[in-house]
Formats: structure tokens, C-alpha cells, sequence
């Protein structure tokens, strides 16, 4: 972990990836998954925290890989609301499981719109 954060994440037993582009970080992240008890991953499907037009698809293979759940989250800044769905296990199937990821998505407006 780098600073300033590593000593928050380290108390709160992160496990830290290597993210170069030499490494398969879905691997990685699937490894964690399997080798913990308890794990929970909070991730951005973007890839980034910066607005952009398409999302990555790591997020839903590690999901597939691990046979875990997704939980999707939305802050709405217009509603002031923040939304939390119920647990999704993906199928493999991305196109159709995307249609359904992104519809909860839907009406949500950002903080970058």
C-alpha cells in the first residue's frame, strides 16, 4: 500500500494487488477471494474514478471467477439518495448480464454528469 492511506488500509486487513501490466489482476483479486474467509471488494467498473464513456469488464470476471456476487451501488447527487441493490450473481453471459447491470444505473445522476 502506498501512502498516505496504507496505514487505514493495513488496520483494516486490505490486501494489496500488484496492478502492472504484466500481472492479470483479475487473477489476483480471484486468488484473494479464494484464500479468505471474509472478503469484500469495492470497485469501480469505470476502471477509474474519472468519468468515462465505457466500463472495463474486470470487475465482472473476477465476479464470474469467484463465484461471488454483485452488489451495485449508486450515488445519486440529484436525489441525494445513495442506492444499494441486492446481491447479483453474474451468469457468464456479459452482453445480457451488462443489460442488467447497467439498467439499476439507469436514472442515476452522477457528481460528473
Amino acid at each position: 500500500f502506498k501512502p498516505p492511506f496504507g496505514w487505514y488500509f493495513k488496520w483494516m486487513d486490505g490486501a494489496p494487488i500488484d496492478r502492472s501490466s504484466s500481472k492479470n489482476t483479475v487473477n489476483q483479486v480471484v486468488d484473494l477471494f479464494n484464500s479468505k474467509e471474509q472478503f469484500r471488494l469495492a470497485i469501480a467498473p469505470e476502471g477509474t474514478r474519472k468519468k468515462v464513456e465505457h466500463w472495463k469488464t474486470g470487475f465482472y470476471y473476477m465476479a464470474l471467477k469467484a463465484k461471488v456476487p454483485i452488489t451495485r451501488v449508486a450515488f445519486d447527487y440529484a436525489k441525494k439518495q445513495v442506492l444499494i441493490s441486492e446481491p447479483f450473481y453474474v451468469t457468464g453471459n456479459l452482453d445480457q448480464d451488462m443489460v442488467l447491470i447497467r439498467s439499476f444505473y439507469r436514472d442515476v445522476k452522477g457528481k460528473v454528469v
